[in-house]
């Protein structure tokens, strides 16, 4: 896929594939995990990541957000509706690349 780097979201799926990579748990994986389906189905990441899985990865994100401090159920929510987005524009995308 190209120009991943323009879709909506996109900065959080690529640091959270980075930190899934080095067995980290931030919130950036726990948003990979979430989205592990779509973004495999994208051809964006593969089975060798599951030795790394997080476990219930939306209450383990809550809880990261928690311990940051500040309005983690904002946070949440609005991490969510981003991942959402680019979700949506994964599918779009690769709709778009099997007519052409």
């Amino acid at each position: 896929m190209d120009n991943l780097e323009s879709l909506p979201g996109w900065e959080i799926v690529s640091e959270g594939l980075a930190d899934v990579s080095g067995a980290r748990v931030t919130p950036a994986a726990c948003a990979v995990w979430i989205a592990f389906a779509r973004l495999s189905r994208a051809g964006l990441i593969d089975d060798s990541l599951l030795k790394h899985r997080i476990e219930d990865p939306e209450d383990a994100l809550y809880r990261l957000l928690c311990q940051e401090g500040g309005n983690a159920f904002g946070r949440y929510n609005a991490l969510m509706r981003r991942l959402v987005k680019l979700e949506h524009a994964l599918d779009h995308a690769s709709v778009a690349s099997a007519q052409v």
